[in-house]
């Protein structure tokens, strides 16, 4: 990291000093206001001048200052309660790297927020969607007291069985929202899951309808010329009763029926029509694009079914492998470990009505106990703007609507926006509001940008070529010829143009001693995600040398991985 990224105690001291108090009366509300007295301000004293954070640090900060987390090691708060209000900016895109090069068209966030610190991202080999959930969820000791909700009484098979209940019974006052445990886009395709262009996509319910906000799916395939075939489907409601169950024919003849797993037999197909167009038309009268469906390694009903969508829980990711990695427990020793029942023991194959019910159990087990259930470790996830809440402060999420409906509490202010402009003009409005203690938003038309571009062949083609003509540059070249910042392009500096306008405006918004947040989380990881693939699919023509391709990884992974922080009080 070079020395201009390092934070400086100095510089710190300069960018606080000689700060205006404030004088619209917000400090007079606040009782702590007689003893610093009108003058009284907070400020920020780094205790260390070289230094590196993480991703829980910033969530540390948040908590020590709204609620009842621990003071951080890195940072002391002069009259601490003199701040009424924390707003949190997550610009996710933005690395160490791309911030120096491109220091003219971010001259108002440096002016605004003063000098970044150095942040550690998560390994690129996460989801993006991991980032936010660091920052958005605290862990803490799980509570040994005989009434904990985090303890099932497993002990009491029956009283596993959670079907039976309505959809409203089951989600009252459970950890985190049922939108937390579905799988994000990139875990699906890391997890095997298409999305073809040939097949038919669920569609959004009809206005004034009242769609399953729930279902489970199973299917059981047989064994054709083309491989797998879709023989049977099953769909199950949250109560367990059975909404869909069909036999399938394939397109081709039955080559085996594969019985030991699927259940099918010769005597079971004689005399069924039902094609493929025929099920599907049947299946998206009932799964809408709302819909949540559960299943375990559900990729390949999905598959099987040729249908795309997006609302998924899949236990099998879900329940986490004791070796981890890409290991995934069968459906049948969860539903024996979790909901102490025998499925899958008959000799005459699996039955999928029983598999998905088993899978809608285990999906909500989860959704009741918490994400931490089923897990070794003596440590649960909360909702960091649940423990805020706890600690009687008002709060505010203004994002896009998938992240809402994982993090905002139910107390929050839930505000979904679909852009960027959208998300200052509403977190401008919350920043405003003076019942808001903490207001959470996103900008992320950045991350968006480098998401297309890692999408385009011919864009990525471009920037690899580029890179590896880096390489071959002979070693006395200088850095900086080596690291053009020419290399970034004008549509990428227009975006980081509107991006600092848009920081600028929120933070003019912001009241007196207000605390600003600006995380940028992570630098460009779609393109290290798509060069991976690249790597990995075999198919794949590459068009460079193989040796090359794996240290241009190697640069961007790096980059990606050294984000920013810049923490500030409005004076």
């Amino acid at each position: 990291m070079t020395s201009s990224l390092k934070r400086k105690r100095d510089v710190v001291g300069d960018n606080l000093d000689g700060g205006e108090s404030a004088d619209d009366g917000s400090e007079k509300s606040n009782g702590f206001f007689d003893i610093y007295g009108p003058e009284g301000k907070p400020e920020l004293v780094f205790n260390t001048p070289d230094i590196t954070l993480n991703l829980q640090d910033v969530q540390g900060l948040v908590t020590w200052v709204l609620a009842e987390g621990y003071m951080p090691s890195w940072v002391f708060i002069k009259n601490k309660p003199l701040i009424p209000k924390v707003v949190l900016l997550y610009l996710p895109g933005l690395d160490a790297a791309l911030y120096l090069s491109q220091s003219k068209s971010l001259a108002r966030l440096n002016s605004c927020c003063g000098n970044p610190i150095p942040l550690l991202a998560l390994s690129c080999a996460v989801d993006e969607m991991k980032t936010i959930d660091t920052i958005l969820t605290c862990r803490g000791k799980k509570k040994k007291t005989a009434s904990s909700p985090m303890e099932p009484p497993l002990s009491k098979p029956e009283a596993c069985n959670l079907t039976g209940k309505s959809f409203i019974e089951l989600t009252k006052d459970i950890p985190f929202p049922v939108a937390y445990y579905t799988l994000s886009r990139k875990e699906m395709e890391n997890n095997g899951y298409k999305f073809e262009t040939e097949y038919i996509s669920t569609l959004p319910a009809p206005s004034g309808s009242c769609p399953h906000e729930i279902l489970a799916l199973d299917c059981e395939m047989c064994i054709t010329k083309d491989g797998f075939e879709l023989t049977r489907v099953t769909l199950v409601d949250i109560q367990g009763q059975v909404l869909l169950d069909k036999l399938v024919k394939p397109t081709n003849l039955i080559t085996d029926y594969n019985t030991r797993f699927s259940g099918i037999t010769a005597e079971m197909m004689e005399g069924v029509t039902t094609t493929l167009r025929d099920i599907q038309e049947e299946l998206l009268k009932l799964v809408f694009k709302e819909t949540v469906l559960v299943g375990h390694s559900l990729e390949n009903d999905l598959v099987s079914l040729k249908i795309n969508h997006n609302m998924v829980i899949d236990t099998a990711v879900l329940y986490k492998h004791p070796r981890g990695g890409s290991y995934k427990t069968k459906l049948r020793i969860l539903a024996k470990k979790f909901l102490a029942r025998e499925i899958q023991m008959s000799e005459s194959g699996h039955d999928s009505v029983e598999d998905a019910k088993a899978a809608m159990d285990l999906a909500l087990m989860k959704i009741k106990y918490g994400p931490e259930f089923g897990s070794p470790p003596e440590m649960i996830r909360r909702r960091l703007l649940n423990v805020l809440n706890e600690s009687g402060k008002a709060t505010s999420m203004v994002d896009n609507i998938n992240i809402v409906k994982r993090y905002a509490s139910e107390s929050s202010n839930s505000i979904p926006v679909c852009d960027d402009d959208e998300a200052l003009s509403k977190a401008m409005k919350e920043v405003k509001n003076k019942r808001s203690q903490f207001v959470w938003t996103q900008f992320s038309e950045l991350n968006t940008h480098f998401q297309s571009r890692a999408d385009d062949p011919e864009k990525l083609n471009s920037r690899l070529a580029k890179m590896i003509s880096l390489q071959t540059c002979s070693s006395d070249v200088s850095a900086s010829e080596k690291h053009p910042k020419s290399k970034v392009s004008a549509e990428t500096k227009e975006i980081l143009k509107k991006m600092d306008e848009r920081v600028h405006a929120l933070h003019a918004a912001l009241p007196p001693n207000a605390m600003f947040i600006v995380c940028t989380g992570h630098g460009d990881t779609s393109i290290v995600h798509r060069v991976r693939k690249m790597l990995r699919d075999e198919k794949s023509e590459i068009g460079f040398s193989r040796e090359k391709v794996v240290k241009v990884l190697e640069e961007l992974q790096a980059q990606a991985e050294v984000a920013l922080c810049f923490v500030g009080i409005k004076q």
